[in-house]
């Protein structure tokens, strides 16, 4: 008797969720959302004797920067190169926004650095800062730094910060979800790749873009992704069509583009050899979206390059334009319509979410399967 009863409960719950779910899989989305990407050359202009940034925006220009992007009013802001002029520049953004952790600035105060070993240091700052409308739900997931970077006192100091990447979880105005992540790569100078010295540039940026897939891959799910940031990649320079775009295609398990791509180039992926002066109208600065397999989607509308507003008495704000993208959702054609869409890799007694994706416990509308036996393909409810 007592079997019986689970046995009913289990149904009960299966039915209800179920429902739940054929609810939710029937109702549309037309919300859209703006996300903008632009490094705002916060380092300072050197750092004890090694000169790093002397022509950079400084307090000024970096308080401009701030009411640019008030009066902007993106949705979400995914800034690089946060460093030394955070506070001047987050003041203008503190009324409509919430923000990330600030990691810090680039110099000595505060720093224990050994003088005699300064090819040993590190500052421990990222430079990332992301930050949200106020009716936005985003939590931070996590802060990673690249395994592999290049570069101390040269070739763009890269090795001088800790760059990598930050994820979020973001809840929408209409309860959508989806994923981001703000990001910042190794640099190549002109130069360098003039004197044919920018292979080792290249490779710890593809190491980074390898890394940035295995994350992605490890959160894909039934939600959208986007990627945004100073990714300091050209696609007639670097591969990153074949290794990261591609190999993600080819997972099956979601599909991505650039938007910039998509949108102005007609799909077609730039393949000329091409260094940063002579790119055009490619950025270093791009913003990427994937969509899983099963799950909800969405859809680049409009994308803009801003060399107009980000303007200043004829000079650039930063030494990067901002780009901004704005999405809205879309529901996939094909949505999961029964058992037999569910993962074929079942053991007994496990959840499921109508999207095929294995859950501990049911939430947001699931189902419970069983597995009947070795030699059997199929799978049913518990009645």
């Amino acid at each position: 008797m007592k079997e019986m009863k689970k046995t009913r409960r289990k149904a009960l719950t299966a039915t209800l969720l179920f429902c739940g779910s054929l609810l939710s899989f029937g109702q549309q989305s037309n919300e859209q959302f703006s996300i903008a990407t632009l490094n705002v050359d916060g380092l300072p202009q050197k750092v004890l004797v090694v000169k790093i940034n002397a022509d950079g925006p400084g307090d000024t220009g970096s308080a401009r920067i701030g009411k640019y992007l008030a009066k902007k009013g993106y949705d979400l802001v995914m800034m690089q190169e946060d460093f030394n002029y955070h506070g001047v520049l987050s003041v203008w953004l503190e009324d409509n926004y919430k923000m990330d952790e600030w990691s810090g600035q680039v110099g000595v105060d505060g720093q224990k650095i050994d003088l005699l070993h300064l090819q040993n240091h590190r500052f421990s700052c990222d430079g990332l800062m992301t930050c949200w409308k106020n009716d936005l739900q985003v939590t931070p997931a996590a802060r990673t730094p690249w395994t592999q970077s290049f570069g101390k006192f040269s070739h763009a100091n890269d090795e001088m910060v800790t760059k990598g990447f930050r994820r979020y979880d973001v809840t929408l105005r209409g309860g959508e979800r989806i994923v981001v992540y703000n990001m910042h790569m190794d640099a190549t100078l002109d130069e360098d790749e003039a004197e044919g010295k920018g292979d080792k540039d290249r490779d710890a940026r593809m190491a980074q873009w390898a890394q940035l897939k295995e994350d992605v891959l490890q959160q894909l799910d039934s939600r959208p992704i986007i990627i945004a940031g100073d990714m300091n990649s050209l696609y007639g320079r670097d591969n990153v069509k074949r290794e990261f775009i591609d190999a993600i295609n080819e997972s099956g398990r979601g599909t991505v583009a650039d938007v910039w791509v998509e949108l102005q180039k007609g799909g077609v992926y730039p393949s000329e050899k091409k260094t940063e002066a002579t790119a055009g109208d490619e950025t270093l600065d791009k913003i990427l979206y994937i969509n899983p397999v099963m799950g909800t989607k969405i859809q680049p509308i409009a994308i803009t390059t801003d060399r107009e507003d980000y303007l200043f008495d004829g000079k650039p704000l930063g030494d990067h334009w901002p780009v901004a993208a704005t999405f809205q959702f879309a529901r996939s054609d094909k949505q999961p319509t029964g058992i037999e869409e569910l993962n074929s890799e079942a053991t007994e007694s496990q959840y499921y979410n109508l999207n095929g994706i294995r859950i501990d416990q049911p939430q947001n509308g699931g189902i419970y399967i069983e597995q009947q036996g070795k030699n059997e393909k199929g799978k049913k409810v518990r009645k």
